[in-house]
This record gives C-alpha cells, sequence and structure tokens, in this order.
C-alpha cells in the first residue's frame, strides 16, 4: 500500500504537467507592477505553505494524543463551527478593522494554534481549533482584498492585470499543497518526529508571512458598513434570485460533504498502511489535474460551459462517496478519493466563475454563507455523533451520496434557469482565470 500512492502520485503530476496549458497572455513588464507583485507573493505564498502543513496529520496527531473519536470529532467541530459562523461577518470585520491588520492577525491566530497542538490537554486543543478556523477565514478574505485595493486604489494599475497575480497564486498554490503532504511526511515519520511536527514547522513560515507583511505592506480600509446590513444584502439577494439560491444550496451542500470528507479521509485510509503524507500529496495533485481538465475543457476544442462543468462535477463526487460506501477492496477507496479529489479540482473552478458572475447582479457569495452556516453547524453538531465501526462510516457517506444527489438536482436546476443566459457564458475571449479564482 506504499507503493500505491507514490505510484498514483508521480501518475498524476505528470498528468497534471501534460494538461497545464501555457499561458495565453505575456506577463505585464511595467517593473513597478512586477515589484509591488513580487511583494504579494512573498508575504502571502509562506502563509499558504503553512495552512497546508497543517491538513494531512491533524488527525494523527489527535489521536495519538489518546483522544477517543467522538472526542476528536468534537475538535473538528470547533474548527469547522468557528470557520463558518465568522465567515458570515468576515469581510465586515476585515473592512473595518484594516486589511493589512486582519492579514497579520489571521498569521498570529494560525500560529498560536499550531503552538496549542503541543499541549493534551483537551480545551486547550478545542481553543486551538477554533482559534484555526478564525485564522482560516480571515486567511482566505484579508489578504486578497489587500491585494485588490492596493492594485485598483493606491497603485492604479489595470484591472486586466489583477488575473495574472492571482494565476501565479492558483498555480504556486497547488504546487505547495502537494509539497506540504511530502514535508509532513518527511518531518513526521522520516524524522521520526512524530504528527505534530507538521505544526511546528508551519510557525517559521506564518512568522515569515507576518513580519514581512508587517514591514511591507500599506494599510488599506473597506467601506465601513453595519453588520445587520450587510449581512441583510446577502440575504435578500439570495432570496430575490432563485438562479443565486440554487446555486447556493449546491455550494452549502458540497462544502458540508466536505466537512465530512475532512474528518473521515485519514480513519479511512489509515488502517489500510496508505502513509497519510503522500497520500494528501496524491489528493491535491488529482485536484490540480481536475483544474487543469476544467480549463482544457472551456477553453479546447469541446468549448464546454462552467454551467454544464458544475452538474458533471458534482455527479462525479457523488460516485466517489459511493463507492466508499460500499465494502470494496481497500485500494478502491484510496481510487476513489483520488476521483472526489479530482470532481472538487473542477467544481470549485466552475463554481467560482458562476458566482463571480452572478454578484454582478447581487451578493452571491454572502447569499451562499447564509445556506453555508446553518449545514455547517450542522454538520459540526452531527459529527461527534458519527459511528466509528468501518460499517457505520460507510453508511456515513452513503448519507453523503445522498446529499450530492440533492446537490445534483439544484445543479441541474442552475442549469435549466441560466440556459439562456449569455452573462453566465464563456465568450469567443475563452476563459478569463480571474473568474475562477477562490
Amino acid at each position: 500500500m506504499f507503493l500505491l500512492p507514490c505510484s498514483a502520485l508521480a501518475l498524476l503530476l505528470l498528468t497534471f504537467l501534460a494538461l497545464e496549458p501555457p499561458p495565453r497572455r505575456p506577463s505585464p513588464s511595467n517593473p513597478a507592477f512586477c515589484r509591488f507583485q513580487r511583494e504579494f507573493l512573498l508575504g502571502y505564498l509562506p502563509a499558504l505553505a503553512a495552512d497546508w502543513l497543517q491538513g494531512p496529520l491533524l488527525f494523527q496527531l489527535l489521536h495519538s494524543r489518546g483522544f477517543l473519536r467522538s472526542q476528536i470529532a468534537a475538535l473538528y467541530s470547533c474548527g469547522f463551527a468557528s470557520n463558518v459562523t465568522f465567515g458570515l461577518v468576515s469581510g465586515v470585520f476585515v473592512d473595518r478593522l484594516g486589511r493589512k491588520k486582519s492579514c497579520v492577525l489571521s498569521l498570529g491566530l494560525c500560529s498560536v494554534s499550531c503552538l496549542l497542538q503541543l499541549s493534551r490537554d483537551f480545551l486547550a486543543l478545542a481553543a486551538g481549533r477554533v482559534l484555526a478556523g478564525l485564522g482560516t477565514s480571515l486567511l482566505f478574505s484579508a489578504f486578497e482584498s489587500w491585494y485588490i485595493h492596493e492594485h485598483l486604489e493606491r497603485h492604479d494599475f489595470p484591472a486586466e492585470w489583477i488575473p495574472n497575480t492571482f494565476s501565479r497564486v492558483a498555480l504556486w498554490n497547488s504546487g505547495l499543497a502537494m509539497a506540504a503532504g511530502l514535508v509532513a511526511e518527511l518531518v513526521a515519520e522520516g524524522l521520526a518526529l512524530g504528527p505534530v511536527a507538521p505544526f511546528l514547522v508551519a510557525v517559521p513560515f506564518l512568522a515569515l508571512s507576518g513580519i514581512f507583511a508587517g514591514k511591507n505592506w500599506d494599510e488599506n480600509y473597506g467601506k465601513s458598513r453595519p453588520c445587520g446590513k450587510a449581512c441583510g444584502e446577502g440575504l435578500r439577494g439570495l432570496l430575490s434570485d432563485p438562479r443565486v439560491l440554487l446555486l447556493g444550496l449546491v455550494q452549502a451542500l458540497v462544502e458540508s460533504i466536505l466537512l465530512i470528507f475532512a474528518f473521515l479521509w485519514t480513519p479511512v485510509l489509515e488502517p489500510h498502511g496508505i502513509p497519510l503524507g503522500i497520500a494528501f500529496s496524491g489528493f491535491m495533485a488529482a485536484s490540480a489535474v481536475g483544474s487543469a481538465l476544467f480549463r482544457r475543457g472551456v477553453t479546447g476544442r469541446l468549448r464546454l460551459q462552467p454551467l454544464q462543468l458544475l452538474p458533471s462535477s458534482v455527479l462525479l463526487l457523488g460516485l466517489a462517496l459511493l463507492v466508499l460506501a460500499l465494502p470494496l477492496y481497500p485500494p478502491c477507496d484510496f481510487l476513489a478519493v483520488l476521483v472526489l479529489q479530482l470532481s472538487c479540482g473542477i467544481y470549485f473552478p466552475a463554481m467560482a466563475f458562476l458566482r463571480r458572475r452572478m454578484e454582478r447582479g447581487g451578493d452571491a457569495a454572502g447569499g451562499a454563507r447564509w445556506l453555508r452556516m446553518p449545514l455547517g453547524l450542522g454538520v459540526s453538531l452531527v459529527l461527534p455523533a458519527l459511528p466509528g465501526d468501518p460499517m457505520g462510516t460507510r453508511g456515513v457517506f452513503g448519507a453523503a451520496a445522498l446529499a450530492a444527489l440533492v446537490a445534483l438536482g439544484a445543479a441541474g436546476g442552475v442549469l435549466g434557469t441560466t440556459r439562456g443566459d449569455e452573462g453566465l457564458k464563456v465568450g469567443d475571449e475563452g476563459l478569463l482565470e480571474g473568474d475562477t479564482g477562490e
């Protein structure tokens, strides 16, 4: 079972390199822009590397502390609940506090969370998961908001150059995610430092990112909006447009399924003797291949549309969950997880494209958070009660497959209600990478 993930990782990396199209547009040669972009990447990429390092061995770490599976589930729930709850108001919080301060704060919260993993006390670990949820929510909102404001308002660079930066971020992020699993495996198993080691390795990256941003970035702020008004706008946008409601339902259901998967993948694969760090790198490689397939499908000869690829990705997700629900030969579990991750690689850019296009008529992202929060909180409450035996886990995947079927119906509804909307299609100019940024 060691050769299977290694072979899969190598094959997926080769597939990704074969599929990934070369850049269609030359990079801007403006020296001031290149310097500004480099400063952003130097501040952001170490934070992304640190975030990925915390993913592969979290379950194994908590299990090594002697906690029961239900207790581990409760710790996961603390992180999920804080993330989805704070996500509803994170945009308003970042705008008020200041985007640079929010970036540094997110790094501080994640650093404290990593250090708390050294503790064997349940409450300390629960506090660490809550801080990780808050820090991650800020990480994926404050940095992008800071960059866009600086790019447009302070430096007055053309908006057409923004996709160049975020396409670089996406490419680096894929590489860092794949490398994180290998590094985690190396320090935990190769160097015999234990599953807490990747969390400690993440701390210098977080510190580097915080120090660089604190010294080199300027502060900027967004519009000061009452929290209730901002949340109300998202809710009104959700209820006023059935397309936004259906899209938000798809997003909420799929993300809830992925929350459950984030908890279950380790206890499913670890008994088979699969090295978790290498498996994690394989997952990230599969996701990168899915993203490359999305770009090829949209920009290649087939001229597929994100409206078509969204239901296809959800169908693929449901099939992978169905395989995980069946007691098949052990390698089938690993291969099913790879298919699940490949479906995510197609799903996320398709969802991002449609969400950004719908935002032009309303706050689709804010509306999706209203659906994401109750489902995410529901998952957090149910997670500790999930059965811990293998057959019970299979049943959970079966229930997740049914949820994916509901999401597939909603995705089909999005396709049916927006079929003639040219604004939700990729035009003759091709796919704009900024439309598919997360």
